[in-house]
């Protein structure tokens, strides 16, 4: 199975989906933040491996304790994982904290402060 195959690309959706699940109602560890989610995740195509990018809108603690309690919690999740899912083989997980979301929001913020400034300044852009 290649990397970029139609299978693979199911399988993707398919482990994020049911990761995302996992996460949310089965794993009861108190460092998780509730505003957690799955973001992404790549299954190596050997079936081997899964890396899981999570994101956590909160503070940098919540985000480090977040991930701390995953990685604890990884065994717990493949097995969870394993019963779910019909697979020759269950994948190893490996948690990586993916903050794009924190980084959109926050260059967000900036260019609406900079129109807010350039609106109250009076300087209109010209068009020509």
């Amino acid at each position: 199975m290649r990397k970029n195959s139609i299978k693979n690309t199911r399988l993707n959706e398919e482990v994020m989906r049911e990761l995302s699940n996992i996460i949310r109602n089965e794993i009861k560890d108190p460092r998780i933040h509730p505003l957690t989610s799955v973001s992404l995740v790549e299954v190596a195509p050997d079936l081997k491996t899964c890396k899981a990018y999570i994101s956590v809108l909160g503070d940098e603690k919540a985000q480090q304790d977040t991930i701390a309690g995953l990685k604890s919690a990884a065994g717990y999740a493949r097995r969870c994982l394993a019963h779910s899912l019909n697979l020759r083989n269950t994948p190893e997980i490996r948690f990586i904290l993916d903050q794009s979301i924190e980084y959109g929001i926050r260059m967000s913020k900036k260019i609406d402060e900079l129109s807010e400034k350039e609106a109250g300044s009076g300087n209109e852009p010209s068009e020509e």
